[in-house]
């Protein structure tokens, strides 16, 4: 066996078992069953509530007294939220704001879908929502500052628009008068301003805060690749906790809460990231908080907290605190213009980038600037691979050169063996010999395809994690480009009548789709730009090669699969030329025809091992 097939061989395999090792661990995502809509319950009986968090003692130590739960707000008067992005209301018990929708997104790309719901009240089948209030200290207890069951009027206001903020407002009779002021932007960013106004002769102390709180285990994705839960920034670093680890955190704050406390000095944030959607409390950069990542075990709710500072109000005078409120689509050009303009540090990186971050952060650029220009995701995968290969041209010219070289080295090669006879030693030291003298390098071959594997994989989380690919369209049947081939050989890709097996099935794995099937047809081709080697076991690697990734690559977001299909066409292309400029001239057709015939049994000459007549 040469040292040139050796390398394509051991690059073969390497790069065979690198992804078959990563669709083991991390097989394709199975479509998800899309959650019907909420409903609403109309009883009274409702969960309890997570803790809210602990009061203000009038030294300023924490106590753990707990305050009231939320009830259902079904029967409260409701403020309306509407803007051109989203559409919700808050709640007036509470001042929760616990309905929203994204009206840019739906859940399926059928026409007639529904919208994303982001937010549900307190009695829907799975509560998600955000509050705020007061912890009392001093003399103050939890009835005399507003909480999760507080009945708010509205001072200013009739809905919340970007044009038009709200004023919400709550007298606690007691010469205390508490204020919201809500405001919202075009995107997915609510501002809201507490304050608390002395008429009392005696000074208050209190301290305000704000939660989001999920009641019951989210449905999430369950893929490896992908961190869905809790995600916050604490100062410099960088912080994720899953679902399943926050029943066992370490901090007990009371009986069936756990909690993971965190003192945040300066610029932080904290929220529950889903695949595409997150909830965020992001108190004002450059003031310090606690963040809290609690679990109450007895209602099963996980909840988020920012707890700011006591505060002392001294009698006639008023205090305040401002914060905001991301609820809505994880948007990289929305989200960065938010860590810009707003000052919030590193929330682009509540997208989860994974840890070759500095390959899927320019590359989810470059493709989002290529969308930018074509206005179509398919084509601007296309463009993206030629950027990529471009890029890698000079590396790939020398390998192909190298490659070239090696053929015509066949002759001295055949020479040297001849010579060497089973002396491999001396064979070895020939060939070093030679590849010095002629300046080859045979293991320049594998560094192109070494290179393609991060590459492959940081494409295959961009595609899978970022919004933008999500229902992003191609042409005809490809209209999710996140989603596998939706056609097949099963319906003759859609000629008959019949729909294609569901993706992830077990059909869906055997009839393959039109994409898999160019990309097992890509990948044969660019085999046959080499004679087939004469020794058998390469011969059944190669031959089997391109089918077993046709069906182990078919299951894979179709958007991947394009970039697949482009850069071995333009790598064959690259290849074929290059060879050809350097007198080596392959014959491909011939190559194939050879790959169809059988090879006849070798006839024994003479001797008692000749064939009988």
């Amino acid at each position: 066996m040469d040292d040139q097939n050796k390398n394509l061989i051991l690059a073969t395999a390497l790069s065979f078992a690198v992804i078959l090792a990563w669709f083991l661990l991390f097989p394709p995502e199975e479509p998800p069953v899309e959650p019907e809509s909420a409903t609403v319950e109309t009883t009274e009986s409702t969960p309890d509530t997570a803790t809210p968090p602990p009061a203000v003692t009038g030294g300023g130590n924490v106590s753990a007294t707990p305050t009231t739960a939320p009830k259902a707000a079904v029967e409260a008067a409701r403020l309306r939220i509407e803007t051109p992005r989203v559409e919700g209301s808050i709640s007036l018990q509470g001042g929760r704001i616990d309905t929203l929708e994204l009206l840019d997104y739906q859940e399926t790309i059928e026409p007639d879908s529904p919208n994303v719901k982001l937010l549900s009240p307190v009695g829907s089948s799975s509560a998600y929502y955000a509050l705020y209030g007061w912890t009392p200290g001093g003399d103050l207890s939890f009835d005399d500052v507003p909480g999760a069951n507080t009945e708010w009027s509205i001072e200013n206001g009739e809905v919340l628009t970007p044009e038009n903020p709200v004023v919400l407002v709550w007298d606690n009779g007691k010469g205390a008068i508490f204020r919201r002021k809500l405001e919202i932007d075009e995107n997915f960013m609510f501002s809201v301003t507490q304050s608390v106004e002395n008429t009392t002769d005696a000074p208050l102390r209190l301290a305000p805060y704000g939660i989001v709180a999920r009641h019951g285990e989210p449905d999430v994705t369950g893929f490896f690749i992908l961190h869905e839960g809790i995600v916050r920034q604490n100062d410099n670093e960088l912080e994720e906790i899953d679902y399943s680890d926050m029943p066992d955190m370490d901090i007990v704050e009371r009986e069936g809460a756990r909690a993971d406390i965190v003192e945040v000095a300066e610029n932080g944030w904290t929220g529950f990231t889903d695949k595409y959607w997150m909830t965020t409390l992001i108190p004002e950069p450059g003031q310090p908080f606690t963040s809290v990542a609690k679990y109450v075990d007895s209602a099963s709710i996980y909840q988020i907290e920012t707890r700011h500072p006591t505060m002392t109000v001294e009698p006639g005078n008023s205090a305040e605190t401002a914060t905001m409120l991301f609820a809505g689509a994880k948007e990289w050009e929305t989200i960065r213009d938010y860590e810009t303009n707003l000052g919030i540090k590193n929330f682009v990186d509540s997208i989860d980038w994974g840890w070759f971050f500095f390959l899927t952060k320019p590359i989810f650029r470059a493709l989002h600037f290529l969308h930018g220009l074509i206005g179509n995701m398919g084509w601007s995968i296309l463009a993206l691979t030629l950027m990529i290969k471009a890029i890698l041209f000079p590396l790939a010219y020398k390998s192909y050169v190298s490659m070239a070289k090696m053929k015509e080295l066949q002759p001295e090669m055949e020479k040297l063996k001849e010579r060497a006879g089973d002396d491999r030693q001396k064979l070895q030291q020939g060939m070093m010999e030679l590849y010095k003298k002629e300046k080859v390098n045979p293991a320049s071959g594998c560094l192109p395809i070494l290179l393609q594997i991060p590459i492959f994989f940081s494409l295959y989380k961009v595609i899978f994690v970022t919004i933008e690919l999500r229902h992003a369209a191609w042409f005809g049947p490809f209209q999710d480009l996140s989603a596998p081939d939706p056609t097949s050989l099963y319906n003759l890709f859609g000629l008959l009548p019949w729909a294609a097996p569901e993706p992830g099935t077990m059909l869906a794995l055997i009839f393959i789709g039109i994409l898999p099937l160019l990309l097992g047809i890509s990948m044969w081709l660019q085999q046959k730009l080499n004679p087939a080697p004469a020794d058998p076991t390469q011969q059944m690697i190669f031959a089997w090669m391109p089918w077993v990734f046709m069906f182990m690559l078919g299951g894979f977001a179709s958007g991947l699969v394009v970039y697949w299909i482009t850069n071995n066409t333009i790598t064959f292309t690259q290849q074929y030329i290059i060879m050809r400029s350097h007198g080596h001239r392959p014959d491909v057709f011939g190559n194939i025809r050879s790959s169809f015939k059988r090879k006849k049994p070798a006839v024994a000459k003479g001797g008692n091992d000749a064939p009988k007549k």
